[in-house]
């Protein structure tokens, strides 16, 4: 089901493979991966190294984006699903 979403936006962006929103994108598959590689190899220091500096480039790149076009950023974090908003 999510992986479909992923899927049909991904063969949308597939032409503009240095846009924000595809790299974002391919951040956020790896970082589902390597998260999910975690659960099972809670050892493997070398993978968590990993996962932290994706983290950290998706992060800048999602800072980027939300400076330069706010309605961009919040169309990508919908669609991606990858931001909790607290409701009080």
């Amino acid at each position: 089901m999510i992986k479909n979403a992923f899927i049909s936006f991904q063969e949308k962006k597939e032409e503009n493979r240095g846009s924000v929103e595809f790299q974002v994108l391919s951040f956020t598959n790896k970082i589902r991966r390597l998260t999910s590689h975690l659960e099972l190899h809670r050892k493997d220091f070398l993978s968590q190294r990993g996962l932290r500096k994706i983290l950290g480039k998706r992060q800048r790149l999602l800072a980027y984006l939300s400076k330069k076009n706010r309605v961009r950023y919040k169309e990508l974090i919908n669609q991606l699903n990858i931001r909790e908003f607290k409701t009080r």
